[in-house]
């Protein structure tokens, strides 16, 4: 902070670092701003996470209540003792999934429980809220004559369900690489984008990743993919930002205005 003689009232020093908190801001806004740029401009490659940066999945059927339902089946098998306490207590579909996978890989019943959660996942496709500009971005992304992937914990079907409906499914096709048998292969793994990427035939520093959550952070990082978080609450962006993202945006509008010219 510059200091400057304190004459009279009106320059005293909360003037000053009001003063100076608005510059730093301004050039931290601006810093964001072509960091963000630079992402965007060197993506020949865009890796999207599913759930989040496209679409809230379960908008309207909550995966609190299919993870509750996930828990209420295994115990009507009498497989109860199967999960931990804090395991049946989940809000995470996915973590009751990994939770069984664990203890039986390889199962009948992981196959079973596996597609009992496709099916909600589908269930949930036909009600989930597309995120703000996320259509046209995809639609602008591919015009400028970027390749886009689904890159996703979710599984495939979904995917292509609510890409279809969006009438999107031409901007990825056929690359949509979701949730496999192989459930140790889930994000953080990277598997899914080591398959985008060779299935693509793109070097990790030519592509982009989208994602909102630290496991997708981490799969990029372990690709060699870099990475824009989305992050649609301050507590997700806390949890990028503390797991070390570098780049964190509360709305997809600055990549579509970025990419259109404005």
């Amino acid at each position: 902070m510059v200091r400057r003689p304190l004459g009279n009232h009106h320059d005293g020093p909360d003037t000053l670092l009001v003063t100076s908190d608005a510059k730093t801001r301004t050039e931290q806004t601006a810093n964001d701003t072509e960091r963000l740029r630079g992402l965007i401009e060197r993506a020949r490659v865009v890796l999207w996470d599913f759930d989040g940066p496209i679409c809230r999945l379960f908008a309207r059927h909550k995966a609190e209540r299919v993870a509750a339902e996930l828990v209420d089946w295994l115990a009507g098998r009498g497989l109860h003792d199967l999960l931990s306490d804090s395991e049946r207590d989940s809000l995470d579909p996915h973590a009751v999934l990994r939770a069984v996978d664990r203890r039986r890989p390889g199962s009948d019943l992981v196959a079973e429980l596996e597609e009992r959660l496709t099916q909600e996942e589908l269930r949930a496709a036909g009600s989930a809220w597309p995120t703000a500009y996320a259509d046209p971005l995809i639609r602008t992304w591919t015009a400028a004559g970027s390749r886009l992937a689904i890159t996703t914990n979710n599984s495939p079907k979904v995917v292509r369900a609510y890409l279809d409906g969006r009438g999107l499914g031409s901007c990825f096709a056929p690359h949509v690489y979701g949730r496999t048998t192989d459930l140790h292969l889930l994000k953080p793994d990277p598997h899914c984008l080591n398959r985008a990427l060779s299935a693509m035939g793109s070097a990790p520093s030519a592509a982009l990743m989208i994602g909102d959550s630290p496991s997708d952070l981490a799969a990029a990082n372990d690709a060699g993919v870099p990475f824009l978080g989305y992050a649609r609450t301050e507590r997700k962006g806390k949890l990028l930002r503390e797991a070390g993202a570098g780049c964190v945006v509360g709305s997809l509008e600055p990549l579509l205005r970025m990419l259109r010219g404005r």
